[in-house]
């Protein structure tokens, strides 16, 4: 009797094993995907960006970038990061790395602190506020201080950081359009 019941135990375990890992993959593949929407982020002047080098400590850096957007890396010298995203700095990294220094590095760059978005107009406390992932008008309004109330709910406009043309850097935006860092807000006036 006694060999029979851990025999039967040992089946129950063996299931219930198999039945928690067919569990976790169902949930794994039920998950959503991140959004790639900061994976093509670029970077630039005002982000604070954290480098660091797998056992190699002395070659970690934490630095905001200057106007220039430039960094002074070890062993590289004086790196251009404006422009770059986070995947392209960590393949430029490595490439400098690989070889006369490390045989094979492993590096990862991340975004420590976005850089500022702005808003001025019809809020009640206009400036500069830290960029978050996944902000919204509506979510930087209310960082702001809500609407004025004379604010439009309609005359909304966005310069967006890094447009170079200047017919197209100017446009209108609801509420739940999404901000990027150094994105730069108006809020007009409404007339009645």
């Amino acid at each position: 009797m006694v060999k029979s019941s851990a025999s039967f135990i040992r089946t129950i375990m063996r299931k219930l094993v198999v039945l928690i890992l067919a569990s976790l993959v169902a949930y794994a593949i039920s998950m959503p995907v991140l959004s790639d929407s900061l994976s093509d982020y670029r970077l630039g002047s005002g982000d604070s960006i954290k480098i660091s080098v797998y056992e190699e400590p002395e070659l970690g850096l934490e630095v905001r970038l200057s106007d220039a957007a430039t960094i002074s890396y070890p062993f590289l010298g004086e790196i251009q990061v404006s422009g770059l995203t986070v995947g392209k700095l960590e393949e430029k990294i490595t490439d400098g790395l690989k070889g006369d220094y490390l045989v094979s590095p492993s590096v990862s760059v991340s975004v420590v602190e976005y850089r500022q978005f702005y808003i001025h107009g019809e809020v009640e406390a206009p400036g500069g506020f830290p960029y978050v992932p996944g902000l919204t008008l509506r979510k930087a309004i209310a960082l702001a201080g809500g609407f004025t109330e004379r604010a439009s709910r309609s005359k909304m406009y966005v310069i967006q950081d890094g447009i170079v043309n200047t017919s197209e850097r100017s446009r209108q935006i609801d509420l739940d359009e999404r901000l990027s860092p150094g994105d730069i807000v108006t809020i007009e006036q409404s007339f009645f």
